[in-house]
């Protein structure tokens, strides 16, 4: 007797699903180090090609040449618009492209999901409910995600204020759109009339913003990872939809591991997630700090010269960057600079504060574009217990990261978040353009201490000059 084993073409797609979906895995555990991150990264990219060619298989676009000439289409508008965008983005905007690219996925979830209940409306049958909720939940999820994700990214790239936005009757209106939102929801599950999935994906846009702007500059990192997140529940969600395991497995990865960096973060931070993400909400918050700080009180500013030959007879300098040195593209030569100071014998390394920056892991890209030894870099955890036997604190743009009213100022934007302590180092020096307060729009004490030297001025240009010191010391 002779059993035939049939292989269809849908059978093949699964099973390369299933290839990508391992693919996927791998790269988000290459992604868990900094030494094996470009790896992870390129082995996702491999699998998500591997998938989308597979796609092409579908029945939908084999037998219908305007639906594939449509994918075609697109595909190639977004490889117009997305290769030389990252290309040529410069690192203080990556965290501006991860936010809008982000919100992009969010809202094409929540398209899917309601073109899809459209099309099974279009063929005259009425949706199951379980159905129906998993396009309510992909809508909700995903235009949350969009719309949010676009006010974090007006925040980011400073064209409102990054500091917490409130107004009377935030609390209220906050209140009434969750409840319209939830009735919304039961209404649609018990109708299964298309009109409430529209109201409620005008309702969710509304909510994404609401939910943003009282999210003060400081918190912004932990915004993007916790909206990451939401994009991937968004596209899990579209997944069951159309029935397809590789988007449900893709984005609950995407989910899940936003949702443990967001906690993470959180941890990090010194704070629970519902208190960055509501503490604002029902309170005026006013920053401290002017413009250029307080003028009334004095600093003492030095030359390169000085600090040069400071650095140089030091025993342990530690190098504390932050989105000043993004800023001024200044990450090769800090390394540069460490590269001089280990061989005249100085120790150094580089102390880096989990929300540094404006995305998860912004310090420690910049500093892998620049070649820096992954050994030297030192999270907030490891380096704050070697900082009282430094010699030299070199803060590079950190402000807010390195600031006491953390830890001295209740009602602070930032107190509670556990801060890298430079100012526990027996010197303090302070490269910034000027006074300004940092991202939280407060005033930072630290650069009023006695300890500590101010080298005003474009931070790549000041370590040039530190390194020409050091080298003639």
């Amino acid at each position: 007797m002779t059993t035939t084993i049939t292989f269809s073409l849908a059978t093949a797609r699964e099973l390369v699903y299933l290839i990508a979906i391992a693919g996927f895995i791998l790269a988000l555990k290459g992604l868990g180090s900094p030494k094996f991150a470009r790896r992870g990264n390129q082995l996702g990219a491999a699998a998500a090609t591997l998938a989308i060619a597979m796609t092409f298989t579908l029945p939908t676009l084999r037998h219908s040449g305007k639906n594939l000439v449509l994918a075609l289409v697109a595909m190639a508008l977004g490889t117009l618009i997305a290769v030389p965008v990252a290309r040529m983005v410069k690192m203080t905007a990556m965290p501006q492209l991860v936010a809008i690219f982000n919100g992009v996925g969010g809202g094409a979830a929540a398209l899917i999901s309601v073109v899809e209940l459209l099309h099974l409306h279009a063929l005259g049958a009425k949706p199951a409910t379980y159905v129906t909720a998993e396009v309510l939940l992909g809508v909700l999820i995903g235009s949350v995600s969009f719309s949010g994700s676009a006010i974090a990214f007006i925040k980011l790239q400073e064209l409102i204020t990054g500091r917490p936005i409130t107004y009377p009757g935030q609390q209220v209106i906050n209140g009434v759109v969750g409840v319209a939102i939830g009735a919304l929801i039961v209404v649609a599950l018990l109708t299964g009339n298309i009109v409430f999935v529209y109201v409620l994906l005008l309702l969710a846009l509304v909510l994404g913003v609401i939910f943003v702007l009282p999210i003060g500059g400081a918190d912004v990192p932990v915004l993007i990872s916790l909206l990451n997140s939401f994009t991937g529940l968004a596209v899990a969600a579209s997944g069951f939809v159309l029935d397809n395991n590789l988007l449900i497995v893709a984005g609950t990865l995407v989910g899940a591991s936003g949702i443990i960096l967001t906690r993470l973060m959180s941890s990090a931070m010194g704070r629970s997630l519902p208190n960055i993400l509501f503490s604002a909400f029902g309170a005026v918050i006013t920053a401290t700090g002017g413009e250029e700080g307080d003028a009334s009180r004095p600093v003492r500013s030095g030359t390169a010269e000085d600090v040069g030959v400071l650095l140089a007879y030091a025993r342990k300098v530690v190098i504390i960057p932050g989105y000043g040195l993004a800023v001024a593209q200044a990450q090769h030569t800090a390394r540069e600079l460490a590269d001089a100071l280990t061989a005249k014998g100085v120790e150094v390394f580089y102390a880096i504060h989990p929300v540094a920056g404006r995305m998860p892991g912004h310090m420690n890209v910049l500093l892998a574009e620049a070649n820096v030894p992954y050994d030297e870099l030192k999270e907030m955890d490891e380096a704050n217990p070697e900082m009282s036997t430094a010699d030299v604190a070199l803060v590079v743009g950190a402000n807010d990261t390195v600031n006491p009213a953390a830890q001295s100022t209740p009602g602070s934007p930032i107190y509670g978040m556990p801060i890298i302590h430079a100012d526990e180092a027996e010197h303090i020096i302070f490269l910034k353009r000027s006074m300004r307060p940092g991202f939280a729009g407060i005033d930072n004490e630290l650069l009023y201490d006695p300890k500590t030297t101010m080298l005003f001025g474009d931070a790549k240009d000041t370590l040039g000059k530190l390194v020409a010191a050091v080298a003639d010391a």
